[in-house]
């Protein structure tokens, strides 16, 4: 498969009706495809994909996962956005090879970062020869693999947010808000969730979202360690919303994973995106109902403060009898 064979099955969406935006621009100018299923109103998810180069079968499962529930319909409430390729000037690397890099200049470059080898089968990261999944702003430069030099992989950046890629999906992520991401990578069929410095209680959200999702995928749910600078790892500490790594292959499967394996793939996530979508709406309506009870239970304070200073003796029976009809209704 080329770079353009893989762009054009993203392109080719539009003849099934869907449409396509774009979420930012690679450094040489590409642009972050992405699409959108289900409604805008109503809570909102994100799932990105291939932020490394060499695992472009991310790519390929999110496209499946689009004509999936694009021909069957979403069967809940809000909607999904679907970001296919957050690197792609690294993909095109790993596809086509280093004679379409730019000028030569750039080959010499990304050469001398690749151990001088002409092979890129394995490259992770962008033209910059930076691993986006590093430059976030989430403890950037704290991770026990990140190199500080250019390089295939493992490289963060000179600073948190260097990489034009990264702003890009930053900004679009700030500007939707989403209450779920999901990023894709490969491999091992694992899930990550969490970040440090998390609260117990989102990080027990978290978990027990994470649990839903692993036992539809069938995949592991590990808690995140020694890792930072990532998109999830971002979402967790900026936004303060669930979010997950979900590494797609078997760990004994070669980098980059052949199409071969994209039904396999397809079939441990083909419902992935609606679950999430829903699982969002659940802790969503968990949260609004927590409001209310906090803004019932504020009301009710002022109100018996208000007899209280006013003299009124049967204040403290007035509470009871206030919160005592409020639980039985509640409780409807």
């Amino acid at each position: 498969m080329t770079y353009q064979e893989l762009v054009q099955k993203i392109v080719d969406l539009q003849n099934d009706g869907l449409e396509l935006f774009n979420a930012g621009k690679s450094v040489l100018g590409k642009n972050l495809l992405g699409t959108h299923l289900g409604s805008y109103e109503g809570n909102q998810i994100v799932i990105q994909g291939c932020i490394h180069a060499r695992e472009y079968i991310t790519t390929l499962l999110m496209i499946e996962q689009v004509k999936y529930l694009h021909s069957q319909g979403l069967n809940v409430s809000g909607g999904i956005y679907f970001l296919f390729m957050t690197d792609p000037d690294g993909v095109e690397i790993v596809l086509d090879g280093i004679n379409s890099a730019p000028c030569e200049i750039t080959k010499q470059y990304l050469i001398l970062g690749n151990n001088n080898s002409t092979n890129f089968s394995q490259y992770k990261a962008n033209i910059n020869q930076v691993d986006l999944n590093t430059n976030f702003d989430a403890d950037w430069g704290q991770g026990t693999q990140n190199v500080f030099c250019p390089n295939s992989e493992n490289f963060c950046g000179f600073y948190p947010e260097s990489e034009r890629e990264v702003q890009g999906l930053v900004n679009f992520t700030l500007k939707n808000r989403p209450l779920l991401t999901i990023s894709y990578h490969s491999k091992g069929e694992v899930i990550y969730y969490g970040f440090q410095g998390e609260s117990a209680e989102n990080l027990e959200r978290d978990r027990q979202i994470g649990t839903r999702l692993s036992e539809e995928t069938g995949y592991q749910l590990i808690l995140t360690e020694n890792s930072t600078g990532g998109y999830k790892d971002w979402c967790v500490r900026k936004l303060q919303i669930p979010a997950y790594t979900i590494e797609v292959g078997r760990s004994e499967l070669p980098h980059p994973i052949g199409i071969e394996y994209l039904p396999e793939i397809f079939e441990q996530n083909r419902y992935v995106p609606e679950l999430a979508l829903g699982l969002a709406n659940e802790y969503a309506s968990q949260i609004k109902s927590a409001k209310i009870v906090n803004i019932n239970t504020k009301e009710r304070k002022i109100k018996n403060d208000s007899y209280a200073r006013s003299g009124f003796n049967g204040a403290k029976s007035f509470q009871n009898r206030r919160s005592t009809s409020w639980s039985s209704n509640h409780q409807k």
